[in-house]
């Protein structure tokens, strides 16, 4: 069998899915047909959820429903927080390597991880969509010297996270920036962290096990962790130059062939729909805490690129921002991450087990001649 091998599997459709659609050409991303430009602007974060889940939107009763549902499973067992403050912790530490080891951990405190009947399976997507936030809030909260909060069953999923996260019941405007930033990353078909959660969720592999796969994939510098470099680029332009140096700190960058993080994408050719909304949110919350620097910053770098290399921001650029105005530390970047994308990686890994067939692909095998002959030992 001839087989003609793609680069990074680059335009191979792998499977067929209900769940997102892309069109990188366009700048189109859409959940279960639902522009993600009416989803930003008009849906909370778990209606979005139930979405990936249902492929369809909730009712007000089912959205009630899920709430309640979402809430009871919020709060972290005794165990779990246990394990967390026994982590060893410092600023140079990478979060995802413990996000790693408590996302697996979860399957532990599960009374019912080997249900995997129809409504046992979505059970477990609602429940490790509500403990993955509480699991990174808590971890960042202990991390930075903080004691353990509760989470509060009349606020919302966002609201919750920055709650305990911050120790401070958060604002309206910063309720749903973060809100819709989860709406943002909730889902992007088949990426790197997708495509390993279904290809474990298709060896039949527990749903845990392949949210760990997902979890594992997303620590990657190419796919979960440029915001946090972005952030690092702007404290350092911010403190070494400002704006006004800007240009000559990027086209110097450029000059020695150096990345600039939070640019250009696998699938679109023009705009990153979500760094739409993303670039809005950060100018705004700049705006009302008085503190434009970052945006500023940001959008003079946005422009040096566009000019110098036809290269659009993508959803990393001004997320960093973002969260660094909500007082989100960088190290937790890439795993609030996980906690937007864990909607959509169960709605794949559910979507697998409706209609699984093990994932097998092939490789261009390009090693020795075949056949070699074997010479023994002693004549090596």
């Amino acid at each position: 069998m001839e087989i003609s091998p793609k680069s990074g599997l680059e335009g191979v459709v792998a499977t067929s899915s209900a769940i997102c659609y892309l069109d990188g050409d366009r700048g189109v991303l859409a959940y279960a047909g639902h522009d993600i430009h009416d989803l930003a602007q008009h849906a909370t974060f778990e209606e979005v959820c139930y979405l990936l889940w249902h492929r369809r939107l909730p009712t007000r009763t089912e959205l009630g429903d899920l709430k309640t549902q979402l809430a009871e499973s919020r709060p972290l067992p005794d165990g779990m927080v246990r394990l967390i403050r026994s982590l060893p912790w410092s600023p140079q530490d990478n979060a995802m390597d413990t996000l790693r080891t408590l996302s697996s951990a979860l399957s532990q405190f599960d009374t019912a991880a080997d249900d995997t009947s129809e409504i046992g399976l979505y059970r477990k997507a609602i429940r490790l969509t509500a403990q993955m936030s509480s699991v990174v809030a808590t971890y960042g909260r202990f991390a930075s010297g903080g004691g353990l909060i509760e989470p509060d069953p009349a606020l919302g999923h966002a609201a919750n996270f920055l709650l305990m996260l911050n120790g401070d019941r958060p604002s309206a405007a910063a309720t749903r920036a973060f809100d819709i930033a989860l709406t943002l990353h909730a889902d992007h078909e088949l990426n790197a962290s997708t495509f390993a959660a279904r290809v474990t969720a298709a060896t039949l592999s527990d749903m845990y096990s392949a949210v760990v796969a997902g979890v594992g994939s997303l620590k990657g510098p190419l796919h979960g962790g440029a915001n946090a470099e972005v952030m690092q680029m702007l404290i350092e332009i911010g403190q070494d130059a400002g704006v006004e140096r800007v240009d000559d700190v990027i086209r110097g960058k450029l000059q020695r062939k150096e990345k600039v993080p939070g640019f250009g994408h696998r699938v679109y050719r023009t705009e990153d729909p979500r760094a739409t909304h993303l670039r809005r949110m950060s100018k705004e919350l700049g705006e009302r805490s008085g503190n434009v620097r970052w945006f500023d910053i940001s959008q003079r770098i946005e422009s040096v690129m566009k000019a110098e290399k036809e290269i659009n921001a993508n959803v990393d650029f001004y997320s960093a921002s973002t969260y660094y105005l909500l007082g989100i530390p960088i190290s937790l970047f890439t795993p609030i991450f996980a906690v937007s994308r864990v909607a959509g990686w169960t709605a794949h890994i559910l979507e697998q087990y409706e209609n699984n067939r093990l994932i097998r692909p092939r490789a261009d095998y390009i090693g020795p001649e075949y056949p070699q002959s074997f010479i023994p030992l002693d004549g090596r």
